[in-house]
């Protein structure tokens, strides 16, 4: 089935929100994590993402069934940040993330570095994100005593660069 983004808008809000809930409950259960889990923001949060002037939230379809999303912003023109990106628990393991984040950077060609931060102990998000070529950063940060958030970047070489 084909996976593919689209621009969320307002009217998406609370079907995004819906999903962000679904997907992070469990991580949320796990870690404790009340102060930074997306599970526990608030719908405004979502809107401000979706109209962020300096960013976009994308829905993530399975064939016609919203699944997840991926929020990408930009400090500068070509230094891009993920954050959130969530599937649905019943969709994970599939590939749709990996092909999500392909998807993204396929949208932003300009893009010279993209980042993103995830949970060391949850070892299936650190092994996708190495296995697209991101590299894990020496910034940690204890969340608290069952989870500690790390830093990846990808630094990308543009088709006109010379320095190879």
């Amino acid at each position: 089935m084909e996976i593919r983004l689209e621009k969320a808008v307002d009217r998406d809000a609370e079907a995004i929100f819906d999903i962000q809930v679904r997907a992070f409950i469990p991580l949320l259960d796990k870690y404790k994590d009340y102060d930074t889990n997306p599970a526990n923001e608030k719908l405004d949060k979502v809107r401000t993402r979706i109209n962020n002037p300096d960013g976009g939230f994308y829905k993530i379809l399975f064939g016609d069934v919203p699944v997840g999303a991926i929020c990408v912003y930009w400090r500068e023109e070509t230094e891009f940040w993920i954050s959130p990106m969530f599937i649905l628990p019943e969709y994970q393991g599939k590939g749709i993330a990996q092909k999500a984040i392909r998807l993204m950077e396929e949208l932003f060609p300009q893009a010279t570095t993209w980042e993103l931060r995830t949970i060391l102990q949850e070892k299936r998000n650190c092994y996708l994100y190495e296995k697209m070529g991101y590299k894990l950063v020496k910034w940690q940060h204890k969340l608290n005593e069952k989870a500690t958030l790390v830093h990846y970047k990808k630094v990308c070489l543009l088709e006109t660069d010379t320095r190879v």
